[in-house]
């Protein structure tokens, strides 16, 4: 599937490769600004968004979670970010990276990231109750369920603490959400 693990599962060559896929795909983006009539910075951008951050975030949830140790991860897309906003704004390589990030219109890559995060694990909702993943994070999905030995309720709540992943963080984003809204309940008619 395209995922690269280590010995560690620190994830560091998956981000490193697709990290550098993503960089020459934006020095071969600079052939098309090159040809006859070019393309403007809000063509750039698009491009950027369309065809280089999802090669650049391929396989994110994998290592994008709370409390994973960040620093290495948010160098190496920064990096990217950098050269694909000065390729957006024809840019000198001496530009502070903040500023021209902004006149861009880049999302910060941390900020991406979460919103990124947040829109996947609440994807979760929308599965069938049936669903492998709501069984191993629901509580009292039903009582006949074979996965009760390896859900996350049979652990304690200090190994849960110890326990750092994206599967605890779809369960603590799992639990936050409110309850559906019903625009047919009763309680909601004129009058009530």
């Amino acid at each position: 599937m395209g995922f690269i693990f280590d010995r560690k599962l620190t994830f560091h060559q998956h981000v490193d490769f697709y990290a550098n896929k993503s960089i020459l795909t934006v020095k071969c983006m600079k052939i098309i600004g090159s040809s006859n009539c070019g393309i403007n910075p809000f063509q750039k951008c698009l491009l950027y968004r369309m065809c280089i951050l999802p090669i650049a975030l391929y396989g994110f949830q994998l290592w994008f979670y709370k409390s994973v140790p960040m620093s290495y991860y948010l160098k190496t897309l920064g990096k990217m970010q950098r050269r694909a906003a000065i390729w957006i704004l024809g840019a000198f390589k001496m530009s502070p990276s903040y500023g021209i990030k902004a006149i861009a219109g880049l999302v910060p890559i941390y900020l991406h990231l979460l919103k990124l995060g947040g829109r996947s694990q609440l994807c979760t909702n929308k599965l069938l109750p049936s669903h492998l993943i709501r069984s191993l994070i629901e509580s009292c999905l039903n009582s006949n369920s074979c996965f009760d030995a390896v859900s996350l309720n049979s652990l304690t709540n200090r190994q849960c603490m110890l326990v750092k992943g994206h599967l605890i963080d779809l369960a603590n984003r799992f639990n936050e959400c409110l309850p559906s809204f019903d625009p047919l309940n009763p309680e909601l008619s004129s009058g009530l």
